[in-house]
């Protein structure tokens, strides 16, 4: 019996083991840090074996194939030793691809990859389509493959997953934009992460679609040293001759497959971001065939998701939103992009090999103050002191962070939470983050 192990027990190790389970392999899952108790129920439910707080090396290296959390790099000693051997890494969303044929809308890019996800799923979803919603958001692919059946699934794609990705093909492939980003986990080599994106568009045939942003010049150069096959589906924010979905005229257009317009004042998302993301959802419903009526919509009753842009609360003439997502430089510039008033910015964490001469001509415009949230500042003093603005410090939680914005800023101005960082020295996660962010604005 072959044997398959599993790397780390959260939502996408306890699906795959669940998947590996149910096919009939040998199947052994191990985390260095605690399961919890919904995965270990989960595991025991199927009689799994398991093992937490630590990775026992003789009940992994004799693995057949090993599926790896994403969050585990590459370099990790158990990982380099089972590559020695030559034991095969995959990732979940490989492994799951293996037993499906349902066809699988994926997106990835370095931002707007979450709200993208979403708004496809719900446009889908809507139409009245036996679709499921995976990835970095709803429950494993995995672990629908194993107990459910859909006929469509839209996939949220990080660059860690599909670094161990190799026969997954998606049928429709979106690709928002490259910027720096997770630089510490690429030696902070850009091409190995603009590699890691391009990987969307591995195994894509004929028969499939590749959706890009067509101003990305990343994206655009690295075009021309790819001899992809599937078909080119380009939008711009304006009408471009090579474009063949673009904003003009206050509407949003799609050429092609079937021509569809729909005035911009009545999306339901507002702003350039958004105009992209509006754009890559509209060109793949279009491309799945539903209808026109079903596509204006779901695009204008979409709610958004949370943690990105989501307006808190006023308090006392100052409004907070909370953009805890906006976890690099080029996702928080798009934030301070969309603000129509003057910014109290909150931001910080664990730095990323970030680069935050992006953001500058912003904040000199935009930001009225500076709130700085991490255990360690010193980068952003570095930066940001400079330029003269009211700033405080921060290294305790976010209940003194959001305090201290409040006490910064005028009526009038917006509090914004848009990190640029990961979340990881202070919180859990990124949602974490944004809950508590939540939870104290609503306090003042």
């Amino acid at each position: 019996m072959k044997r398959i192990v599993i790397l780390g027990a959260g939502e996408s190790g306890a699906g795959a083991a669940v998947l590996a389970k149910m096919k009939g392999f040998d199947t052994f899952v191990s985390d260095t840090s605690a399961i919890k108790d919904k995965y270990k129920e989960q595991l025991d439910q199927y009689r799994i074996a398991w093992e937490e707080g630590h990775h026992t090396p003789e009940l992994i290296l004799n693995a057949d194939e090993v599926i790896k959390s994403p969050g585990i790099p590459n370099d990790a000693p158990l990982i380099v030793k089972l590559r020695e051997q030559g034991t095969p890494i995959i990732s979940e969303i490989e492994f799951a691809g293996r037993y499906t044929d349902a066809k699988m809308i994926c997106i990835t890019g370095s931002n707007g990859k979450t709200t993208t996800t979403s708004l496809i799923y719900h446009i889908f979803k809507s139409a009245g389509l036996n679709v499921g919603l995976a990835g970095n958001i709803g429950n494993s692919l995995a672990l629908q493959v194993a107990t459910e059946y859909h006929d469509y699934y839209v996939i949220e794609l990080s660059s860690f997953q599909l670094d161990d990705m190799y026969e997954f093909r998606a049928n429709i492939a979106v690709l928002l934009n490259i910027t720096p980003d997770h630089m510490d986990r690429y030696d902070h080599d850009m091409q190995k992460y603009v590699d890691a994106k391009f990987r969307i568009t591995q195994n894509q045939t004929s028969d499939d679609a590749f959706i890009f942003w067509n101003d990305d010049p990343i994206i655009r150069h690295e075009l021309e040293k790819h001899g992809l096959q599937a078909h080119l589906y380009p939008f711009s924010a304006v009408k471009e001759e090579d474009a063949i979905a673009y904003a003009a005229d206050d509407e949003i257009v799609i050429n092609t497959p079937i021509a569809f317009n729909m005035e911009q004042e009545e999306l339901a998302l507002h702003g350039t971001h958004n105009l992209y993301n509006s754009l890559a959802a509209g060109i793949s419903a279009n491309l799945a065939g539903i209808r026109k009526e079903c596509i204006r919509q779901a695009l204008s009753d979409f709610k958004g998701v949370p943690h990105r842009l989501e307006r808190v609360a006023t308090v006392r003439g100052v409004t907070f939103i909370n953009d805890s997502k906006a976890t690099n430089v080029n996702s928080c510039w798009y934030a301070l992009q969309s603000m129509r008033t003057k910014v109290v910015l909150i931001l910080g964490g664990t730095d990323k090999g970030n680069d935050y001469t992006e953001i500058e001509s912003l904040v000199r415009e935009k930001c009225a103050a500076l709130v700085f949230l991490g255990v360690d500042n010193r980068k952003l003093h570095r930066f940001f002191d400079p330029m003269g603005l009211p700033c405080a410090e921060v290294n305790t939680g976010m209940k003194d962070a959001v305090e201290a914005a409040y006490r910064l800023a005028k009526r009038g101005e917006t509090v914004l939470l848009s990190p640029c960082c990961a979340s990881f020295d202070l919180f859990k996660n990124y949602e974490d983050r944004g809950d508590q962010f939540k939870k104290y604005v609503r306090e003042l």
